[in-house]
């Protein structure tokens, strides 16, 4: 469904040495969190997903710290960098 890499209008993957961003703003709520999921799947342990949000993406961190034991808490960041722009690291164990 997702590709390495992805540029489109409303969305966008950018693939980088151990890490990759998506930007989710503008997508349908219902397609972020599975989208994510399936990014976050795809990386290898120690690398990071970059999340680029339009909100505090904090019920997705306690979805992930609940069900993913690859998840790992200790190193996830957010920060919002301007309104309506939320960034959050995800680093897989």
């Amino acid at each position: 469904m997702f590709g390495e890499t992805m540029i489109s209008s409303s969305s966008q993957w950018i693939s980088r040495d151990k890490m990759t961003t998506i930007d989710v703003r503008g997508w349908p709520p219902a397609e972020r969190h599975p989208a994510i999921f399936e990014k976050f799947n795809s990386l290898k342990p120690g690398e990071t997903l970059t999340l680029i949000n339009d909100h505090n993406p904090e019920p997705l961190y306690y979805q992930m710290k609940a069900t993913r034991d690859d998840f790992d808490a200790e190193a996830y960041t957010v920060e919002e960098e301007a309104p309506g722009k939320w960034v959050a690291k995800l680093k897989k164990k």
